[in-house]
């Protein structure tokens, strides 16, 4: 079953290799945290704390970043 437009899609997602989630609002904002209650919360609360608060998308620590 596919949203209809006008619903509100809110999405929690793992991040493979950690503990950590990412919460996706309808609206864009983006949030990480490694409690699933906090990130609904967060989401439920909207649009209280979305104000351009994008989450910076971590790495996995194995991983040495490489210059270009």
């Amino acid at each position: 079953m596919s949203a209809s437009p006008g619903d509100r899609v809110y999405r929690i997602h793992w991040m493979p290799g950690t503990d950590t989630l990412r919460g996706v609002c309808h609206c864009g904002a983006e949030r990480v945290a490694e409690e699933p209650v906090e990130l609904w919360e967060w989401l439920l609360a909207h649009p209280r704390g979305h104000r351009a608060t994008t989450a910076p998308t971590p790495g996995p620590a194995s991983r040495p970043a490489v210059p270009v």
